[in-house]
């Protein structure tokens, strides 16, 4: 299970779900930047991890 964090203000957030299939959504890093996403692991799509605060929250 995925927290997220905000580093400025401590809020986080945890337990996302797909929509779809009810499935957790798991932590990923994709591309050159290596950008934080939250993926199905049923491949029913990803989403950008949350922000807070203006920056990315981050996982634990």
């Amino acid at each position: 299970m995925a927290t997220y964090t905000c580093g400025d203000c401590s809020m986080s957030v945890k337990d996302l779900t797909c929509g779809t299939c009810g499935s957790e959504l798991i932590y990923a890093e994709v591309g050159e930047n290596s950008v934080g996403v939250s993926q199905c692991p049923n491949d029913h799509g990803q989403i950008k991890s949350p922000m807070c605060c203006g920056s990315d929250m981050s996982v634990e």
